[in-house]
């Protein structure tokens, strides 16, 4: 098995936060049963002030075959694409076996 940890900051600019990270969750937990090897999918949103990131995607695939299959599949994509990357201005990712 193998943990996809990604940690996003949104853009400062964003007028309602609040918004774009329940869309970015709907759109990324919206894959779960759709992509081969993807197991479980989660996206928190509502870290503790003291947290420098503004949301967290933890999911869990077959192995690492599976996680790029998933990073090049169209339905991500287009989550990604349209819900994720035009709102964030960071992005750090730790990819191990669990």
């Amino acid at each position: 098995m193998v943990k996809h940890v990604i940690l996003w900051q949104l853009k400062d600019e964003l007028a309602d936060k609040e918004t774009v990270k329940k869309e970015i969750k709907a759109g990324l937990e919206g894959l779960a049963g759709k992509i081969p090897g993807l197991k479980e999918i989660k996206v928190n949103i509502n870290g503790l002030p003291s947290s420098n990131a503004d949301l967290m995607l933890d999911s869990l695939f077959d192995d690492e075959a599976s996680l790029k299959a998933y990073a090049v599949n169209p339905l991500h994509a287009a989550v990604a694409d349209t819900k994720v990357r035009p709102f964030t201005k960071s992005r750090v990712c730790l990819d191990y076996e669990a």
